[in-house]
């Protein structure tokens, strides 16, 4: 199995540090407000690698954080006199229900920051020791002087990383660069009691608390957004080396690129950006998640008027095979050799569509009900480790489309196709067309097989 290392620059070969237990952490969301697309990318992706992953090896521990402490957090509650635990609960439940209609299996540990202060305090308390950290003002700062290797992973220098950073230049820092691993709370904002007084935690060591916590002090994989690479993934990567002795902080670091829209990045200002809770509300969540998997991870993937639509004719094509299969008996028949092995090529997930789309054509020139039932066992088995064909193709095909929320529901079409059905019976063409044509503009396209009608909704056009 083959990795992109962002560490190192390039692809290598995976062998986790104990096969018994692979261990991988996955940045969550800060949870403020409803997701975009470009944030559900991570979770879908790193979803995937699971998957991947749990078909090699017994025992995956797979965690991603959410975030539940923030200034985002708190403006929100501010705005609207709550608690912050009030924002929290109601995001994070949107953010579940977003990630079960997308496929994204729920991952083994989902820490929070407000049940990890103790956790955090402690490495703070480490770093101090360890002569890596100081109090100022209420302040905690991880110096990043004693750290000989910061800037490795992102490969910048000084100067790079100040400008990247936009760091705070602030009176009680020994340099501009040093970041904030504890800050005092003022009465109005949420706080916990520390040694440095009340306050709340950094972003940055909120993650390498949670991952020393549930993981260990050497985890195999961590991943993210190609944007946390600077400054939260090098300020995680500085921090936990130096609270783990010197250790290894991770074996292997992926990022997946960015989600653009129409070729810009999504932005308030623009009025660009995609709420996965809206566009759940016109179109399948499996549809979204084969939209996210079209592009390689490490690329940047361009969200468009197309893709949705895309999306549905290559599920349309392959549930489509799994139907005119037929009824076959079970196999225990697995995936192709050569649809695994994209997958392990760096998640290579188009070279993996590919061969899944290679293998429904295969399944629809099968003849013997046996080659039909392994055929059908394999796309099946592919689909699972992309999240993909997890439910009937009935159930697929009687999924309204983006474009036709005024689409007739399946008891008036069922009906119009009987009506229809009577017209051809009586010689009465033109009227068997007229219904064809009214259900075709209402967005439902009819198809005669040797099966029989078959229906399923299209965009109206």
């Amino acid at each position: 199995m083959q990795l992109h290392n962002t560490a190192t620059g390039h692809k290598e070969q995976f062998e986790p540090q104990d096969p018994q237990r692979v261990t991988m952490y996955v940045c969550g969301p800060t949870v403020y407000n409803y997701a975009h697309i470009g944030n559900y990318r991570p979770p879908v992706v790193f979803d995937v690698l699971a998957r991947v992953l749990r078909r090699r090896y017994p025992g995956v521990s797979y965690a991603r954080n959410i975030t539940d402490i923030d200034d985002k957090i708190n403006a929100a509650a501010q705005k609207e006199g709550v608690e912050i635990g009030v924002i929290t609960s109601r995001y994070a439940a949107a953010f579940h229900e977003d990630l079960a209609a997308l496929g994204v299996a729920p991952t083994d540990h989902e820490p929070r920051v407000t049940e990890h202060i103790p956790q955090i305090i402690a490495m703070i308390e480490r770093l101090i020791a360890s002569g890596n950290a100081y109090a100022a003002e209420g302040h905690v700062l991880f110096q990043v002087a004693t750290y000989a290797d910061y800037g490795q992973l992102s490969r910048r220098d000084t100067r790079e990383m100040l400008a990247g950073a936009r760091v705070e230049v602030a009176p009680y820092k020994k340099d501009p660069g040093d970041f904030v691993l504890w800050k005092p709370s003022t009465p109005d904002l949420p706080g916990w009691d520390s040694p440095w007084g009340r306050g709340r935690p950094g972003w940055h060591i909120e993650c390498s608390a949670m991952a020393e916590a549930l993981l260990g002090d050497t985890i195999d994989i961590h991943g993210g957004g190609h944007d946390l690479v600077f400054p939260h993934h090098e300020n995680e990567r500085a921090q936990s080396t130096c609270a783990h002795g010197g250790q290894v902080f991770a074996r292997f670091w992926l990022h997946n690129g960015f989600v653009t829209m129409n070729s810009e990045k999504m932005s308030k200002s623009l009025g660009n950006v995609l709420l996965v809770h809206e566009m759940l509300k016109h179109a399948p969540g499996e549809a979204i998640r084969m939209g996210l998997l079209t592009g390689h991870y490490r690329q940047p993937l361009d969200w468009n008027d197309d893709t949705i639509p895309d999306a549905r004719r290559k599920l349309d094509r392959l549930y489509g095979a799994l139907r005119d299969a037929g009824a076959v008996a079970p196999s225990d028949a697995k995936a192709p050799e050569a649809f695994v092995a994209a997958l392990e090529d760096d998640l290579n997930t188009p070279a993996a569509l590919a061969e899944l789309f290679e293998l429904a054509r295969t399944l629809n020139k099968a003849e013997s009900a046996e080659e039909k039932s392994r055929l059908a066992a394999q796309l099946r088995d592919a689909g699972s480790l992309l999240g993909l064909l997890h439910q009937s193709p009935q159930a697929w095909f009687a999924l309204p489309s983006a474009n036709s929320s005024g689409a007739p529901v399946a008891a008036e079409i069922e009906g119009l196709i009987a009506q229809r059905a009577d017209a051809k019976k009586a010689k009465n063409f033109k009227e068997a067309d007229r219904i064809r044509d009214e259900l075709k503009a209402r967005g439902v396209l009819i198809e005669d097989s040797a099966q029989g009608v078959r229906w399923r909704y299209v965009d109206a056009s």
